[in-house]
């Protein structure tokens, strides 16, 4: 039986931020992202396109489908899906494996949480606890997710936790689908799981969805 689209979202982001690690601290990244639901599970896509202010440019996509395999609904869990994960870099993809499943929180639009096997291309094997919300904060939005990954033998365990706070300017000028102004934050611990690289990084950004 083929999957039945329940709803989607496309989207375009752009941000710009000036505390980068790992190379130019200076960027500008464009985001494409894809999300959608379907009576099969759910599916989320992004491309993040990065420009750097010394020309330097990197592309990176992430496509992580959840295949539900029960759709029990107790008090605050509900439902439990197969979650397989792709991270694709400029020369590396790395797969993930695991479980996921949906939290019921007041006022949450979401809060998935995910645990993941980790099959690297460029390190060792590891683990990874991935949680992801969005959530009305008065009239402005917050959503987001935080990455944990376990060490290894050869890369500290690190923590991404990045998140985006915004405002729908949409009504005030009288577009039909949402225009958001806000800025994104980024907390990286351990970025790229090399020890005392810590990344605080805020982004100024603007996100319309079509």
């Amino acid at each position: 039986m083929l999957a039945k689209t329940i709803w989607s979202d496309f989207s375009i982001t752009y941000l710009k931020g000036s505390h980068y690690e790992v190379g130019d601290p200076d960027r500008q990244v464009i985001t494409f992202e894809h999300a959608a639901a379907t009576n099969w599970g759910d599916s989320f896509f992004f491309m993040d396109r990065l420009e750097s202010d010394n020309d330097d440019t990197e592309t990176y996509a992430e496509w992580a489908p959840r295949l539900k395999i029960s759709s029990a609904q107790l008090s605050f869990i509900q439902n439990l899906y197969l979650a397989p994960s792709a991270e694709i870099g400029d020369g590396f993809t790395h797969y993930l494996f695991g479980l996921s499943t949906d939290i019921n929180i007041s006022h949450f639009d979401f809060f998935k949480v995910s645990v993941f096997a980790r099959n690297n291309d460029n390190s060792n094997n590891n683990e990874q606890l991935t949680l992801s919300w969005g959530v009305p904060v008065g009239p402005l939005y917050y959503d987001g997710f935080m990455d944990y990954t376990t060490s290894t033998a050869n890369a500290e365990s690190s923590m991404n936790l990045t998140s985006q706070l915004k405002y729908n300017v949409a009504p005030h000028l009288g577009l039909s689908s949402k225009l958001y102004l806000g800025v994104e934050y980024v907390y990286w611990q351990n970025k790229f799981g090399i020890d005392g690289v810590d990344e605080k990084n805020a982004n100024l950004l603007i996100k319309y969805h079509f």
